[in-house]
């Protein structure tokens, strides 16, 4: 048990240098990641996971206002696109997912999930944002 403290605590050194460049998606990213570590290691999991979440929180740049308006604004296609997974911020879309790009701006795209409108990266198909 103690050496689990020692390495979660080692790890948690060694991510802090990353969380402290962290973006707006930071929360989310802690969030997620205190939970995740929460189920699988207890309370040092959640510690752990908090900051590696932040870290990889940090990592996805958010899109320009700009392209938030586009998408809030987008006609919705008349098919509905219904997946059993939870569209979740950091991974990437089924694809069966139609993602349609930006045409101002093709760094981004977006889709329409589950009645959620959805910011993409589209090399990976990593959703960046949820729109509300």
């Amino acid at each position: 048990m103690f050496r689990k403290v020692i390495v979660g605590a080692a790890v948690s050194a060694a991510l802090m240098s990353g969380a402290a460049f962290a973006g707006s998606s930071t929360v989310n990213g802690a969030a997620g990641g205190a939970v995740t570590g929460a189920i699988v290691g207890g309370p040092v999991g959640a510690a752990v996971g908090g900051v590696a979440g932040a870290v990889v929180g940090a990592a996805i740049d958010p899109p320009p206002e700009k392209v938030v308006t586009y998408v809030r604004e987008a006609p919705a296609p008349t098919t509905r696109v219904i997946v059993k997974e939870k569209v979740v911020v950091g991974h990437p879309l089924p694809e069966t997912v139609v993602v349609t790009p930006i045409p101002e701006n093709p760094k981004y795209s977006y889709a329409i999930v589950n009645d959620e409108r959805v910011i993409v990266e589209p090399s990976s198909r990593k959703v960046i944002q949820v729109i509300n």
